[in-house]
């Protein structure tokens, strides 16, 4: 991608920064996308990934940071957006000198970006980290692996849109397809089993992930990866990679709700939250319905207790009814209206802080 692309990109997405950085030492090699910080400082996880090419790392980052600008708006959290991607084999590249080296980077920046784990980046990962910036979140000993979270949150969305559907927000009696069983998607399926779901299927390519599914819960069913889409259930969750929402997946889907904790899980927003909703399918946007694990860590930076953090998870029940009411009643996409919903608060607060007041 050429720098004007970048420019192009940052202008018309409205971005602050893009950094890009290397490590000589230990060969790591990234990049961090600041969004967005109107309410507080950026907030995005690390991922680490062996992209192809870095154009398509570039463009996940661009795309995961504006999401997280949108998720700490919707959630009414005081943070910005911003993500962070690593380049490189997970199976290769970990080491504590490759995350101390990220961790001197996140601290070159200030406090503007706040990291944590995220795809093959843990919480151990992230104590490396901490061992060079304070501007990191997740770790153990405190907030802790957000997935579980996460799940929560999704599993509170999932209820909202089953409410809007079908007048109750029951999940006995309901059957769910899960995309993914490997973070996220093995604890919501833990949830939907212990509110006595009727049925649920997983998919996963993580041949560990799939045996500890069977070993764990024998009564949840497999299927291959390209069947999942077109299952035909109540839910459809994809909580895995993002862009599984698109021109060629929507036509197939059979369920009357697609609810999960994937980011970007529309790989063009617009057309096809508009396929979406042309198909008369409820749609959780993924930035309102997984921000559990942000809600869990923002409550880290200003001392973490583990039920009040479990508390604003919930909220997500009623965040989700008043976007998806939003949408009803103005015959708009609900990615749309979750849009104006983040986007209201983040307006609302850049014209209260207008003038200057010295602190």
């Amino acid at each position: 991608m050429a720098k004007t692309q970048v420019f192009d990109y940052m202008v018309n997405g409205q971005y602050e920064q893009v950094i890009h950085f290397y490590d000589h030492s230990t060969g790591l090699k990234g990049i961090t996308v600041i969004h967005n910080t109107t309410l507080g400082p950026a907030l995005g996880g690390t991922r680490l990934w062996d992209y192809k090419t870095e154009e398509e790392a570039l463009i996940d980052c661009l795309r995961l940071a504006r999401g997280m600008t949108f998720k700490s708006a919707a959630a009414g959290l005081n943070l910005g957006g911003g993500k962070s991607v690593l380049i490189g084999d997970a199976n290769k590249v970990k080491s504590e000198a490759y995350f101390r080296a990220l961790g001197r980077y996140v601290q070159s920046l200030n406090g503007r970006y706040i990291t944590a784990e995220d795809v093959n980046t843990s919480t151990k990962d992230m104590s490396f980290v901490a061992m060079e910036t304070d501007h990191v979140v997740g770790l153990e000993g405190k907030s802790g692996n957000p997935s579980p979270i996460t799940a929560l949150g999704t599993f509170h969305g999932i209820k909202a849109a089953l409410f809007k559907r079908f007048g109750d927000a029951e999940i006995a009696g309901r059957t769910f397809a899960v995309q993914g069983a490997g973070q996220t998607g093995y604890y919501l399926i833990g949830y939907l089993l212990e509110a006595g779901a009727k049925k649920v299927y997983f998919t996963e390519i993580n041949e560990k992930h799939i045996q500890r599914m069977k070993e764990e819960h024998p009564e949840v069913e497999f299927v291959k990866p390209d069947a999942i889409i077109g299952m035909e259930v109540d839910v459809f969750s994809p909580c895995a990679l993002g862009g599984i929402l698109n021109n060629i997946t929507i036509p197939q889907i059979k369920a009357p709700i697609v609810a999960g904790s994937a980011n970007n899980a529309l790989l063009d927003e617009d057309r096809d939250s508009k396929l979406l909703k042309d198909r008369g399918i409820i749609y959780c946007p993924d930035f309102v319905i997984n921000a559990g694990g942000l809600i869990n860590v923002y409550h880290e930076i200003h001392g973490y207790v583990k039920e009040r953090a479990i508390a604003d998870t919930a909220r997500i029940y009623d965040r989700l009814i008043e976007i998806l009411t939003i949408a009803e009643t103005q015959d708009i996409t609900s990615q749309e209206a979750a849009r104006v919903f983040a986007l209201n608060r983040i307006e609302a607060v850049h014209a209260a802080r207008s003038n200057y007041i010295p602190r």
